[in-house]
């Protein structure tokens, strides 16, 4: 069996902006931060943050421009790798989480918009409405 799933919970970085691709299809790429805390060797309490790059795609895109800087988010998506050659001529890979569904989490950024009722899989609220008070450990997985 094979599986490209990823599931993240975080915050949006910077406020999100859209982009065409030659096609007409619309992206928008942001960064998600999420974090993790332990203790260390020294019995010290260490905080780890991880950056992820997310692409939205069409009416997903259309979602993501609602969000704004600080929107905490749950998303499920799949991960992406990508190698390109910059001008100084060395080989570099990407990794990005391209997005398939996603859900505010809290009631501070109300996220709406074409992907409710179009079926691309921007799942709102695990029942449909768009009430984002609820924590996403309500979500059926």
């Amino acid at each position: 069996m094979q599986m490209n799933r990823i599931e993240i919970a975080g915050f949006i970085s910077v406020q999100p902006e859209a982009r065409y691709l030659p096609s007409g299809t619309k992206v928008v790429n942001v960064r998600l931060g999420e974090s993790h805390r332990y203790r260390g060797s020294d019995n010290q309490p260490v905080t780890q943050t991880n950056w992820h790059n997310l692409t939205f795609y069409n009416a997903l895109a259309d979602l993501a421009l609602t969000f704004g800087k600080g929107t905490n988010l749950f998303i499920v998506g799949t991960v992406q790798q990508r190698k390109f050659t910059p001008k100084d001529g060395s080989e570099r890979t990407v990794h990005a989480v391209i997005v398939q569904s996603c859900h505010v989490i809290g009631g501070a950024s109300v996220a709406t918009g074409p992907s409710e009722t179009t079926g691309t899989g921007a799942l709102i609220s695990p029942n449909g409405d768009t009430d984002h008070d609820e924590s996403f450990d309500s979500w059926p997985m």
